[in-house]
């Protein structure tokens, strides 16, 4: 698949999970990939990771024309994988109960993530605990009824960020401080990663996901100033 330089791809579906998953994709996974489906203990997940990873060697197949059980996915220190023979090539993906979404792009960093929205008693503590001042401070002054949707919504951009710069969580969600006034830009960092302006985020409601309330919260973080996101739905099984 052709992929213009200034923009970034981004595609959706939903996972079947099922045995007809499994015959597709289990004989595109690697060794290490095989490996760990059987170091997970419900057949849901092992059936989910192999859908997954099946479904991501077969798109990033379509860009570097490959076939997708030789590519060579490989990770790095923190766990984030990239492809060892293409490194211009970005991905990332993350994926929600049985929703999925890849991130591709070029030349950059970038991250994503997917959350279903559901309420939790929790979700004030953990405000408390990953959220900045400012953050904390806009999100407690909402009215009730728009917390649960916000707090997703600031959860996956700063997720998105940690998954980008490859450190995950352990990167600290409190340090990547999104700008309440302009959720598309970061107020502050972690040092080493340039700029907070360097960065951009962008929120996307996937079609067909859900009604005319939300069911998930998408975001993607990138150090690239690119011209153009482009959706695409990925083949359903």
């Amino acid at each position: 698949m052709s992929q213009a330089i200034d923009t970034i791809d981004l595609w959706y579906g939903e996972l079947s999970a099922g045995d007809k998953a499994h015959d597709r994709y289990w004989h595109l996974l690697d060794k290490a990939e095989q490996a760990q489906v059987k170091k997970l203990q419900h057949s849901l997940q092992q059936q989910r990771y192999i859908e997954v990873h099946g479904q991501l060697r077969l798109l990033l197949a379509s860009y570097i024309n490959q076939p997708a059980a030789s590519i060579n996915i490989q990770k790095t220190e923190h766990g984030k994988p990239y492809l060892a023979d293409e490194s211009g090539l970005a991905f990332n993906l993350s994926h929600s109960v049985n929703k999925l979404v890849v991130a591709v792009g070029r030349n950059c960093r970038l991250g994503v993530d997917i959350e279903h929205i559901k309420h939790r008693a929790s979700l004030s503590a953990l405000v408390d605990k990953c959220f900045s001042e400012q953050e904390a401070s806009y999100w407690n002054a909402l009215p009730e009824a728009k917390k649960t949707v916000a707090f997703y919504r600031f959860w996956t951009r700063k997720e998105a960020f940690v998954k980008a710069t490859g450190r995950g969580i352990a990167l600290g969600l409190e340090q990547c401080v999104i700008n309440p006034a302009k959720p598309t830009a970061f107020l502050r960092i972690p040092a080493g990663y340039g700029p907070p302006a360097s960065w951009r985020v962008f929120d996307f409601d996937l079609p067909d996901f859900g009604t005319q309330e939300p069911e998930v919260c998408a975001a993607l973080a990138t150090d690239k100033a690119f011209a153009d996101v482009r959706v695409y739905k990925l083949a359903a099984l």
